[in-house]
């Protein structure tokens, strides 16, 4: 059974911008990520921590999962 992987703020954040996502703020270690889709905005926030928590990692796994296509991101958070 796929296990999510461990995964920092900076490799999500850089995942998250290989799909058009841009930095729109940041507030603390929280960083909003922006993209306009048909005129729709899509936002994810990501803490920009070295290990982001599996719970944390799960709910932005859900949430871009309304936004990118889910075996995409199946490859990128879950291991094979």
């Amino acid at each position: 059974m796929p296990k999510l992987k461990r995964l920092s703020g900076k490799e999500v954040i850089t995942f998250c911008e290989q799909h058009n996502f841009s930095i729109s703020r940041q507030k603390g270690s929280h960083i909003n990520l922006v993209r306009i889709v048909s005129e729709k905005k899509q936002v994810v926030t990501v803490p920009n921590h070295k290990e982001i928590d599996r719970g944390t990692l799960h709910n932005i796994f859900k949430k871009l999962s309304s936004f990118i296509p889910e075996e995409d991101l199946r490859k990128f958070f879950f291991t094979d």
